[in-house]
């Protein structure tokens, strides 16, 4: 088969792998046009990426609750809730930023646990569960914020975790030069995992692409690594959000691919039944993943009220959508058992890139939901269609 061919083939038979790739890439060309150039400046990449922080981190725990066939509406004001909560803490009492944020967490993960709980053991509809925990937290939220309507945080440890910038080491012709080691490593790292996968894959007698596509797949990675890299060193560099998402990412990633309880979720998702005749214990893989839920929604609540650098009575409100939305676009099966926590940033990334371009050509929020929905409907038909197919 010839190169080209081999691509083409590649493209067709893995079309649920890279599309969401070629629909970024898509919206990127698309928005930096229409902006006249304003879309892929180093000011609106950065601004772009810690954006999509927040919704990146909750939508990684949402990955494993679909992967489960599950759904957790409550996300958004858990989130919301817990944000505020961190803001009082830090106004009314003289305690360590970071012990309140490890508080927060744990916080979150009891309130996840909690709806696990209630959906595994008495067996609610985790659609109804987390429905009524939406409704629970939106009520707590706005107790909470109602006396002042806003609680500005004044911590700067705090506020640096979504608008803070990584300290340089040394800085030469304007470009932030730990940002673009950092983007080195990455690289590197990417081709050493790239690797050994394909060695692993030969050890086994798997079938794998030829050495061209091999090499063309690497450097379509390491180019998007570098131009990002280099973007983000020609504006402030690498922001602690983005060190925050990537140790999020690499941590659930490691943990579903590489460990028993990683595997035991993908078992629970893709067959339930044959799970627990195979020994997995389903219901304590549902606590835990509703409690990861819960701890990722309460670090989504930090990093928001982080950026705002205040919490406000609509804190958390449409989260769930985009974490939602951000999962599918990603790629995870709506039959549940499919998905992966790397793909899901890429549906977030364009689940905010639509947003952001959209804010910067002034199209109206009404029209950008209308927007959001068809796509979103597309990812899900997508899905439906290219699985009926297999």
């Amino acid at each position: 088969m010839s190169f080209i061919n081999e691509v083409i083939f590649l493209l067709k038979t893995h079309v649920r792998d890279y599309a969401m790739y070629i629909a970024l890439a898509v919206i990127f060309i698309y928005f930096n046009i229409a902006t006249g150039g304003g879309f892929l400046t180093p000011r609106n990449i950065t601004n772009l990426v810690n954006q999509t922080g927040y919704i990146a981190v909750i939508a990684v725990g949402m990955t494993l609750v679909l992967i489960i066939r599950e759904i957790d509406l409550s996300v958004g004001y858990v989130a919301g809730f817990l944000g505020a909560v961190a803001a009082t803490y830090m106004m009314r009492t003289n305690m360590s930023v970071w012990l309140i944020i490890i508080i927060i967490l744990l916080f979150g993960a009891v309130i996840g646990l909690t709806e696990g709980i209630i959906i595994g053991k008495v067996r609610v509809p985790s659609f109804v569960t987390t429905l009524a925990f939406q409704f629970g937290f939106r009520g707590l939220l706005i107790l909470i914020t109602e006396a002042t309507g806003t609680i500005l945080v004044t911590n700067e440890t705090f506020n640096a975790l979504s608008n803070g910038f990584v300290p340089d080491f040394q800085k030469s012709g304007g470009l932030h030069m730990l940002t673009l080691v950092a983007g080195a490593v990455a690289i590197i790292l990417v081709i050493i995992s790239q690797v050994n996968a394909r060695n692993k894959l030969k050890r086994y007698n798997f079938e794998t692409v030829s050495t061209p596509v091999f090499i063309l797949k690497i450097l379509f990675f390491s180019v998007m690594i570098g131009l990002l890299s280099f973007a983000l060193a020609n504006y402030r560099g690498l922001s602690w959000t983005i060190v925050i998402v990537s140790i999020v990412v690499l941590i659930y990633n490691f943990f579903m691919n590489r460990t028993r309880l990683g595997r035991y979720i993908y078992g629970v998702g893709s067959n339930p039944e044959a799970a627990a005749l195979s020994g997995i214990n389903v219901k304590k893989t549902l606590y835990f993943v509703f409690a990861s839920m819960g701890m990722l929604s309460a670090l989504g609540g930090i990093l928001f009220t982080s950026r705002l650098q205040s919490a406000t009575t609509t804190a958390g409100s449409g989260f769930e959508l985009d974490a939602i939305a951000s999962c599918y676009i990603g790629g995870v099966s709506t039959k549940g058992g499919i998905g992966k926590v790397a793909n899901t940033i890429v549906g977030a990334l364009v689940i905010m890139s639509l947003t952001n371009g959209m804010n910067l050509m002034g199209v109206g929020i009404s029209y950008q939901y209308v927007i959001k929905g068809i796509i979103f409907i597309m990812a899900v038909a997508f899905d439906v269609l290219s699985r009926g197919k297999a």
